[in-house]
Order: C-alpha cells, then structure tokens, then sequence
C-alpha cells in the first residue's frame, strides 16, 4: 500500500462513526472574484490580487519598448511591468498599461573568464539552467519555484536558502534600465551606481530592466536530502545544520509535531533518486486530515504524527538547477518575513503555539529559510544575515486573520517582509526598516519625476510630505 493512500486509511477510520451523515466542510472564503466583464482581465496566481486594464502589451525588443513609454498617447497612463504573477502583494495592479517581456527572453551573451551571463529579464527562472549549464555557467542558487520570470523575482529580493548565499539580487553584476522617457541607461557599481544599487530591488518602480548580468559559478552538482522529523529535533539542530550544509531548509506541519528538512550538499555522485512524496499530493492529504479531524487536534496530531514517522529519507542527486526547484500546483496565499538570525527561533516557536491555539483550520506547512546578507537598498537582507519565516493558507481561504495575528510577531522580532508576499506596512514602517530609505526616494523621483510606474500601492509607499517620491 502506498503510504498516502495508509494516510487516507489512517483519517477514514477514526472519523467513520463521528462523520456519518455529516456535510462536508465548506471552504471559508471563495476563489477571488473573475472581472468578467473584460477579456484581458489580469490576476495574480493566487487571485488574491486582480485588476483591470486599459491595456495589456508584451513587446518583442527595445524598440517597441521604447515606442510604448515615448507615444503621447499613453503620456500619464500608469504603467506596470508584469512577470508571472507569483507575487501575492499589490505591486501589478493597474487600471493603466501591463507590460510583460514575456517575448524578450534568452541568454544574451556571457563572460566565460568572469563567469557571467547576461540575460534578457522576461526569461522565466525554469528557462535559465539548461542554457547557462551549455556556456559552463551556474545559478549559485535558486528559489523553490522555477516560473517567475526574472526582472520580476529580482525586483522583490526573491530567494533561495543557503546561511552562505544571498538572494539572487545579490549576485547582479550589472543591468540594463529603460526610464520613463524611453532612455536606455547600462547601470553597475561602476556606471551610475546609485541607480544601480536601487534597481537591483527596485519594485518595478524605477523604469523597467530589459536585462540583467548574474554574476554566477561553474556547473555543479548536489545532493538533496529530505528527512522527516520532530519539530523540537529540528529546532535544536537547525542553525548548527545551516551552517553545515551549503543549502539547508525546514517545513513544520501544523498539528503534527513533525516536520521535515531539506538540505543540499555538493557532490560527485552519479545522477541518482529515492522515491519522492509529491508535495501536491501532500497537500491535499494534509488538506483533507484538516477537514475531518478539526473536531480533535489532538487526534489530528497523533494520526499526522504517527503517519510522518512512517515515511523514509529521500535523496537525489542531480544538476544543480534540476534540484532546486519543484511544482506547486495546490495555490496558496503567503506571508513571509526575514528576521535577523539571532531572533528567528523565539518568533517561530510562538508562530507555533499561536496557529494551533487558535486556528484549527490550517494545514499547509511553515516554511524556514536561511539568506547571506546583501547590500541593495532594498534588500530585506541588507547589511544582515537573515531567517525567512513564511505562512501559508489555501487560496481560497480567508488568510486575513491568521496572518494579522501572527504578523505582529514577526515585526516584533526585527522581520522585514518580503516585497512580493502580503503584508499590511505602511511608508513609515518601511522607512525604519530601510536605512537607505530616503536615497531610494530620491532616486525613484529623479528616474520618474511624473510618477508613471507608480500604481495605488506604490504611490502610497513612496508618498512624502512634499508630495510623491
């Protein structure tokens, strides 16, 4: 028998006599509503955010680029830059222009004596490794989700996890700007510096990157293990493990006590793979012990417990960029914050008792990653290492209380949030998270002094006391 199928055994049992007759339980909240009224509506992968419009374009090269920013005819239209959607927050919605790269794609050229590749920033993240891995090139690391595109994932400081490795804005080298006024500007430490430590995680508020130069390594290969494991075994050992391991991660289950690590080591090991649990599958299961067994946490937590402790290690040994990464097909809404590392295990510990004190319904896992501190502006990671706690809720649940109970935890303990997850700060929380707040205001004014790539959310971070930044 297979063991999820042992799970669903496992739940049907010790629910047959308390469910009999009973209705299945109703989601809390349904799917974000449809803008049905329009063909070219856009929503985000979630559908947590949506908008509307006037007009969605995907130019094929720097020209027409250029021709959109430069017609009079858009002249004061707001104009957004879009990737793929993967971002929770408001940072794409717009009644104004969506512009996604999504036709300027590939490796552009690339540096074999500096191992550096540029490449165009409409390349979705999944299109990257196969390529680079041709020019004897490597990401030094990657995020867990390999379809966002790149100008859009480094906007928002995405990341991966690794105690020694930053976010990948940490490692541009260079990147190419077209500003309001359709000016093509090549930025680097080097040449204009300012704008470029301010682009590096500029929100798509600055103009828009056409393409960016990553600084990367050679090919290599890893070793991935996933074991499962008591929560308070994985807390004890947790940063002695982040340093050990060049990538190392955990999940907790709720309601489980159980939950599991995922580490990478490099390696010379020929290709290889264990049995994988499927993470979607995962899901729903974990989904469905929630929904009948909310009527007893404690019953609920001996079934997942017991269950967990049945599954075996899984090791893979594979390309880098083919180990990275895997498929969430089972959407989610998210909040996540980065801590300073010396805080993160207190605040995760009473993320804990708070969810399972107080919201019963939730069953996707928290996720604990660990980022090298960076120095663009605005960088959650700047001028800190960091510990990236992330909650998640189904998406078609209202995520809104938990996350106002638990956000308050995070910030209490130094977290900045993450650009492109949810959270509820304002222009003045930012300010004194950021210290070189102001610089980027400044920038962002001189870039785009009429404001055009600001939407409602951006103009309310960047609005000063002598009008908008």
């Amino acid at each position: 028998m297979e063991r999820r199928h042992f799970l669903q055994l496992l739940v049907s049992t010790a629910i047959a006599s308390h469910l009999t007759g009973a209705n299945a339980r109703e989601s809390a909240l349904p799917a974000a509503g449809e803008l049905s009224q329009s063909p070219l509506p856009w929503r985000n992968w979630s559908g947590s955010q949506t908008c509307l419009p006037k007009n969605r374009v995907a130019p094929a090269n720097i020209d027409e680029l250029r021709h959109l920013l430069q017609n009079s005819e858009h002249a004061g239209t707001t104009i957004r830059p879009v990737g793929s959607g993967h971002s929770f927050s408001a940072l794409v919605p717009t009644d104004g222009i969506l512009v996604s790269l999504a036709r300027m794609t590939g490796v552009l050229s690339h540096d074999d004596q500096q191992c550096q590749a540029r490449i165009a920033a409409g390349t979705l993240l999944g299109q990257v490794g196969r390529p680079l891995e041709a020019i004897n090139q490597a990401l030094f690391n990657m995020p867990d989700i390999d379809q966002q595109a790149l100008g859009g994932l480094l906007a928002t400081a995405t990341h991966g996890t690794g105690a020694g490795l930053m976010s990948l804005s940490g490692y541009v080298e260079a990147l190419t700007l077209m500003t309001a006024g359709g000016e093509l500007l090549e930025c680097s430490r080097r040449q204009h510096p300012e704008i470029f430590h301010a682009a590096r995680v500029g929100l798509g508020c600055l103009g828009i990157v056409t393409d960016v130069t990553l600084q990367n390594t050679r090919p290599y290969r890893l070793r991935k293990t996933t074991e499962w494991l008591p929560l308070d075994d994985i807390l004890d050992a947790a940063d002695a493990r982040a340093d050990q391991h060049r990538n190392y991660e955990f999940y907790y289950i709720p309601f489980s006590g159980m939950g599991f690590t995922s580490q990478h080591d490099l390696t010379d090991e020929p290709v290889s793979a264990t049995a994988q649990l499927d993470q979607n599958d995962g899901a729903r299961d974990l989904q469905r012990a929630r929904d009948y067994l909310a009527w007893s946490p404690r019953l609920r937590r001996l079934i997942l417990g017991g269950y967990i402790r049945t599954l075996d290690k899984e090791v893979k040994v594979a390309a880098s960029w083919q180990n990275y990464t895997s498929d969430r097909n089972v959407r989610f809404n998210e909040m996540e914050y980065h801590l300073p590392r010396e805080n993160w295990q207190a605040a995760f510990r009473e993320i804990v008792s708070v969810v399972e004190a107080q919201f019963p319904e939730v069953f996707f896992p928290f996720e604990v990653r660990f980022v090298k501190a960076d120095d663009a502006w605005l960088s959650p990671f700047y001028q800190r290492d960091s510990v990236s706690i992330a909650v998640h809720r189904f998406f078609e649940e209202d995520y809104q209380p938990m996350f106002a109970a638990l956000e308050p935890i995070l910030l209490r303990h130094g977290g900045r949030p993450h650009w492109g997850k949810l959270n509820t700060l304002k222009s003045g929380d930012f300010r004194a998270l950021y210290p070189r707040w102001q610089d980027f205001l400044d920038v962002r004014r001189s870039l785009d002094p009429g404001g055009r790539f600001l939407n409602p959310y951006l103009a309310g971070l960047f609005e000063t006391a002598g009008g908008r930044a």
